[in-house]
C-alpha cells in the first residue's frame, strides 16, 4: 500500500476512534476516612451532603448544581437553601435520601446513618476535617470524586487569605493569650484544631495545650486559672460571661477584650472548609478592633 494511502487510513482511523476515546467515561475511585474504597464508572452527578463543610466544598469546586439534598445546617452558598433539607445528626431523613436517588452521599464519621444507608444500597463516602491538613486532603478527595482538574486552587485561595489576615494583625496583639469557646459547656478550640491553627497563624497563643485534643471539654475554673488576655466566643454563648464564678478577674473580661461573633460569622469560623480564609479575616478584624487603637 502506498505511503499516502497508509497516511489517509491512519488519519481516518484517528478521526473515528479519537472522539470515542475522549468521550469514554473516566473511572473514579477514592478511599474514604473509614478505609472504604468506592468506584464509579463516571463522576457522580447526583450528590447528597450531610455536613455543611462538605456542602461548601462541593460548591467551591464548581459542582453545586450536582447537589440534590443537604443537611439542615447547610446554608452556604445561598443556592443550597432551595434544596431538600435532610435533617441533622439525630434525625437524618433516610427515606427522603433514598427517594432522591443519589450517586453518592457525603457525610461525617460521626453520622449514625452510614450503615443503614449502605444497607439500602446507597454509596456512602465518609470524610471529615479537623485540621488544615485534613481540609487540604478532603479537597483532594472530593476533587478526585468530581474529576476537578485543579482542586488545590481552592486551597491556594485559603492560604492567600490566611496569609493576608496574618499580615494585618497589630503588633501588640501578637502573642496574646486567647481562649476560644465553641460551646458553653464549655468546649474550647484547641491548638490542633483548624480553629486553633488559624489562631496560631495570626500570632496568638492558646490557653489549651495540644495533648488536650482539638475540641476538649474543660472546666470553667481552668479558664480562670489560665487567665486569657483575649476571649473569642459566639453571641449566643456570650451573655453573662462576666457573671460566671471568678470570671470577672480574667484579664480579657477586666480589660474588655472579648470578640463576640454573630451567627453568620460563627458559621464561617466553625466550618473546616473553603471559607477558612474568610474565618481568618474575621478573627483578624476582631484583633484590629481590640488592639489596633490600644497601647
Amino acid at each position: 500500500m502506498k505511503p499516502r494511502i497508509l497516511f489517509f487510513c491512519a488519519f481516518l482511523t484517528a478521526l473515528l476512534i479519537g472522539p470515542v476515546q475522549a468521550q469514554a467515561p473516566a473511572k473514579v475511585e477514592i478511599k474514604d476516612d473509614l478505609g472504604h474504597s468506592t468506584q464509579w464508572s463516571r463522576p457522580p452527578q447526583r450528590i447528597v451532603t450531610l455536613l455543611p463543610s462538605l456542602t461548601e466544598t462541593v460548591c467551591a469546586l464548581g459542582a453545586c448544581e450536582r447537589l440534590v439534598g443537604v443537611d439542615r445546617y447547610s446554608n452556604h452558598p445561598e443556592s443550597v437553601g432551595k434544596l431538600p433539607k435532610l435533617g441533622g445528626l439525630d434525625d437524618t431523613q433516610v427515606e427522603t435520601i433514598v427517594s432522591l436517588r443519589p450517586d453518592v452521599v457525603l457525610l461525617a464519621p460521626s453520622s449514625r446513618v452510614t450503615d443503614r444507608l449502605r444497607s439500602l444500597g446507597l454509596t456512602v463516602v465518609t470524610l471529615e476535617a479537623k485540621s488544615y491538613a485534613d481540609v487540604q486532603r478532603v479537597l483532594d478527595k472530593i476533587g478526585t470524586l468530581l474529576q476537578v482538574r485543579d482542586a488545590q486552587a481552592v486551597w491556594r485561595r485559603i492560604e492567600a487569605l490566611v496569609g493576608a489576615a496574618a499580615q494585618s494583625i497589630p503588633p501588640q496583639a501578637r502573642g496574646a493569650l486567647v481562649y476560644y469557646e465553641v460551646d458553653r459547656s464549655p468546649y474550647a478550640a484547641g491548638p490542633v484544631s483548624f480553629m486553633g491553627e488559624t489562631m496560631a497563624r495570626l500570632g496568638l497563643k492558646n490557653i489549651i495545650t495540644p495533648e488536650m485534643g482539638p475540641f476538649p471539654k474543660i472546666s470553667p475554673e481552668y479558664v480562670v486559672r489560665a487567665a486569657p488576655q483575649l476571649i473569642m466566643i459566639g453571641k449566643r454563648n456570650a451573655d453573662g460571661l462576666a457573671d460566671r464564678p471568678g470570671w470577672s478577674r480574667i484579664p480579657a473580661i477586666r480589660d474588655q477584650r472579648v470578640c463576640v461573633f454573630d451567627a453568620k460569622q460563627s458559621d464561617v469560623l466553625a466550618r473546616p472548609g473553603p471559607r477558612m480564609g474568610e474565618a481568618a479575616q474575621i478573627m483578624a478584624q476582631c484583633l484590629r478592633e481590640q488592639y489596633g487603637s490600644k497601647p
